[in-house]
C-alpha cells in the first residue's frame, strides 16, 4: 500500500532581530504562505477556535497573537469571531456568562483581540447538533452549533502536555474544544478511584467535581463511579496523586473517542478548516488547569497547516528534538530524541491520537516541514 502524500506544515522560528521578524509578522507570513485567505471569501463568518484559559492559568495563547490571525482574516474579507465551548467540569468557563467574563479577564476583549467572542454551544452548553461519523466508538457525535454554522474555521492551538491525552494540539482542540459538555462526557470514558492511603482529606476533589460524585467518610475521599463522568478534574487537582484510573485499559478508548470527535468537528468541511499551533510555554498540563507549571522544553516556534494530524505530528517531533528542562515536571527522556510527553506522563498514549486519526481519515502523519 502506498504511503499517503505528505501534507505541508509551515514553520516559523522565534529568533527576531527586527520588526519584520516579530511574532505578529511571522503569523501573517504563515497565514499567507499556507494560503489561508481562501477561508475569508465573501464576508465569511470565520470561527477562530481558541482556548481562553481557566482562571489562574496564564500560558494560554496571548490575545495579542490571536489578533494577528484575526487581522489577516479581516484583511481578506472575513468576519471573524473568537469561540470556545463550555467545560464539563465546574470552573470559570462552565456557562457562557462565566466564560465570557473569563475571556475579558484574560485580555480577549474586542479592543485587544479585534473580534467578538461567542460561546459556540450557547448559554448552558445545550446548543449542539449531531454529526454522523459511523466509527468504532460513535455513530454520531455532538458538535456545537456555533462551530457547525460558521462558514470556515481556524483552530488556533497551544501545543502542550496533558495528563490523560499525553499532549494537546489541533486534534484535541477540535475534539474537546468543539463539543458541548454532553460531547465531552461522551469522550471521557475513564472512571477514577482513590487510594485511601495517599488521601489526606484536603477535599479539593470535592470542590471541583461537577457531578457531586466525591464522597467523604472518615476524612477520606471516595468516588461514586455511577455518578462520575470521567472529566478528570479530581485527578488534576489532587496534590498527593491519590486519584488515578486504570491507565492500561482506559486510556486507549478515551484517546480514540477524542479523535472520532475531532473528525466530527470538521466532517465535510476539511477544506474550510485550517490550523495554527503555537510551540511556546510548552507546559505539562492543559490550559484547563487553574495554574501554569514550568515548561518542559524551551519555546520553539509557530506552525501552520491544513492538516491537523500533520501539524500535531510536526509539533511532537520538534518537541522531542529539544533538550528537556530540568526542574520541570519532566522526569525522564531529557536528551534530544527522547519522548518528552512520555517522560512527563508515563502512562499516556498520546501517539495513538496520530495513528488513529490517520486511520479514520482525519489527516496524515506524513509531512514536509517548510520553514519561512
Amino acid at each position: 500500500m502506498n504511503a499517503p502524500q505528505p501534507s505541508t506544515v509551515y514553520f516559523a522560528g522565534l529568533r527576531a532581530r527586527g520588526p519584520k521578524d516579530n511574532k505578529l509578522s511571522r503569523i501573517a507570513k504563515l497565514f499567507d504562505k499556507a494560503g489561508f485567505k481562501s477561508l475569508a471569501a465573501d464576508g465569511a463568518l470565520t470561527a477562530v477556535k481558541v482556548h481562553f484559559g481557566e482562571l489562574g492559568n496564564d500560558t494560554f495563547i496571548s490575545p495579542v497573537l490571536v489578533r494577528a490571525v484575526v487581522d489577516r482574516l479581516r484583511k481578506h474579507g472575513a468576519n471573524p469571531f473568537l469561540t470556545d465551548t463550555a467545560t464539563l467540569y465546574s470552573g470559570s468557563r462552565h456557562n457562557a456568562v462565566d466564560h465570557l467574563r473569563t475571556t475579558v479577564m484574560h485580555g480577549f476583549s474586542y479592543e485587544t483581540a479585534g473580534a467578538p467572542a461567542l460561546i459556540a454551544d450557547g448559554l448552558r452548553g445545550n446548543d449542539w447538533r449531531e454529526v454522523e461519523v459511523n466509527l468504532k466508538h460513535f455513530k454520531k457525535v455532538k458538535i456545537a452549533s456555533g462551530i457547525l454554522d460558521s462558514d470556515s474555521m481556524i483552530a488556533v492551538s497551544h501545543f502542550k502536555g496533558h495528563e490523560m491525552a499525553g499532549f494537546g494540539g489541533a486534534i484535541k482542540n477540535l475534539a474537546m474544544g468543539c463539543s458541548p459538555p454532553a460531547g465531552k462526557r461522551d469522550q471521557h470514558s475513564p472512571r477514577f478511584q482513590v487510594s485511601a492511603g495517599k488521601c489526606v482529606g484536603c477535599a479539593e476533589c470535592l470542590r471541583v467535581c461537577p457531578e457531586n460524585a466525591v464522597k467523604f467518610a472518615a476524612k477520606k475521599a471516595a468516588i461514586d463511579k455511577s455518578m462520575c463522568v470521567g472529566c478528570g478534574e479530581c485527578m488534576t487537582v489532587c496534590r498527593t496523586k491519590a486519584i488515578s484510573m486504570d491507565w492500561a485499559t482506559e486510556l486507549g478508548p478515551f484517546t480514540e473517542k477524542m479523535v472520532e470527535y475531532a473528525l466530527g468537528a470538521v466532517k465535510n468541511r476539511q477544506d474550510k478548516t485550517a490550523y495554527f499551533n503555537f510551540l511556546v510555554n510548552i507546559t505539562p498540563d492543559c490550559d484547563c488547569a487553574s495554574w501554569s507549571d514550568a515548561p518542559i522544553v524551551p519555546d520553539i516556534g509557530i506552525l501552520a497547516s491544513w492538516d491537523p494530524v500533520a501539524i500535531d505530528k510536526a509539533c511532537l517531533d520538534l518537541v522531542n528534538r529539544q533538550h528537556g528542562l530540568h526542574g520541570s515536571q519532566l522526569g525522564s527522556n531529557f536528551d534530544p530524541g527522547g519522548h518528552k510527553f512520555l517522560g512527563t506522563w508515563k502512562h499516556t498514549q498520546g501517539d495513538l491520537q496520530l495513528s488513529y486519526a490517520e486511520e479514520i481519515g482525519l489527516g496524515t502523519r506524513n509531512y514536509v516541514l517548510k520553514e519561512i
